[in-house]
């Protein structure tokens, strides 16, 4: 995709004194809840009003939305507070309802990003539009699939495009709702660093109590704004109840979240930054040093092995091993999440090593 720069002119333009906010129910269940909220919320630095309309869901039987009669109450939100609005649109009849409401900025969801044939369909749907509109990453950490549908909407001539970091799904224990794969997110940043890029800390996290620091996680990396989940009775909400917060809140959580400056031009701050990047640098040296003598002895072991007939994968060992990481590693201050997914890449390599002396 070609051009990026002309992607960041929509968020450029409302000359913001801070990082864009986004906020509202995770869905719109009455017309007076929607009200309530937007009016808690029409005197705060929330640029737009967001809410469900249609809730895609994992199992029928669900509440799924109260659907295009939700429209109208956005309307009225407008009307009344003059706040901007925004709903997640997944097919083509979505598009032409909100188009036809004036909601002012669509997103798509991680469910519809993982296809490309739905997002093909929206992108043809919304050939041409001005409207603003975010994608969601899918639900598997794939950036390909990410940009693949940011491209389809690019290439239909929508320019007002943006991404939406959400985290993705896991079968691993976490604390998290969906693991936030920074490392991925920063990748996608540094790959079209003007396509704008907004966190959702609330399906990052899954719980009201988490979404302050995860929030905060995001502007330190330079996340160009925020969409939070917000209902004036989160634990009663029709959906995702958790990890919604009260307007006030955000409200409370917008003044207290600190934005980071891009960078620092005085002398004795680059200096010290440029000596602690060193030391990184050489670590890193060395850690790659003995990474590599690590799998050395793998192929020994492997060798070993392929001379006695004993299978690759010995798991009582690799538990063993593993048990002991996650005790050193609390001990050195590092999470278990990072121990498991650091010494499972390790433990890969290493088996993909012993296969190939055992297969040679």
């Amino acid at each position: 995709m070609k051009n990026t720069k002309e992607l960041k002119t929509w968020l450029g333009d409302m000359k913001l004194s801070h990082p864009l906010v986004i906020a509202g129910p995770c869905s719109a269940e009455t017309e007076e809840q929607v009200l309530k909220i937007a009016h808690e919320l029409k005197d705060s630095d929330v640029n737009y009003f967001r809410a469900g309309i249609w809730k895609p869901r994992t199992r029928p039987g669900n509440f799924e939305g109260v659907g295009a009669l939700g429209l109208k109450w956005l309307q009225r939100v407008k009307e009344e507070t003059g706040m901007k609005t925004c709903t997640e649109v997944a097919n083509a009849a979505h598009v032409k309802l909100a188009i036809e409401h004036d909601i002012d900025l669509l997103w798509i969801g991680a469910r519809s990003t993982v296809s490309p044939f739905i997002m093909q369909e929206i992108a043809d749907a919304l050939q041409g539009t001005d409207k603003i509109v975010l994608v969601k990453n899918p639900v598997n950490p794939d950036l390909a699939l990410w940009l693949g549908g940011i491209e389809r909407l690019y290439t239909a001539g929508v320019k007002n495009l943006g991404a939406i970091h959400r985290g993705f799904s896991t079968y691993e224990k976490s604390k998290y709702r969906n693991i936030p794969e920074w490392q991925l997110a920063i990748e996608f940043q540094n790959k079209f660093p003007d396509l704008p890029l907004i966190c959702d800390p609330s399906h990052i996290t899954g719980k009201r109590d988490m979404v302050f620091d995860v929030s905060q996680t995001a502007l330190d990396l330079n996340f160009d704004g925020l969409m939070i989940e917000t209902h004036v009775d989160p634990e009663n909400a029709w959906s995702d109840a958790a990890q919604q917060v009260t307007p006030a809140t955000l409200i409370q959580m917008m003044e207290d979240l600190k934005v980071r400056k891009a960078t620092e031009t005085d002398s004795n701050y680059r200096e010290s930054l440029e000596n602690l990047r060193a030391q990184i640098n050489v670590v890193d040296d060395q850690l790659i040093e003995l990474l590599g003598r690590r799998m050395k002895v793998a192929d020994k072991i492997g060798a070993l092995k392929k001379e006695k007939n004993v299978a690759v994968l010995q798991s009582r060992r690799w538990n063993e091993i593993l048990g002991n990481m996650i005790l050193e590693g609390e001990s050195r201050g590092l999470s278990e999440e990072f121990i498991l997914r650091m010494f499972k890449a390790i433990h890969q390599e290493s088996i993909n090593h012993q296969e190939k002396i055992i297969k040679g």
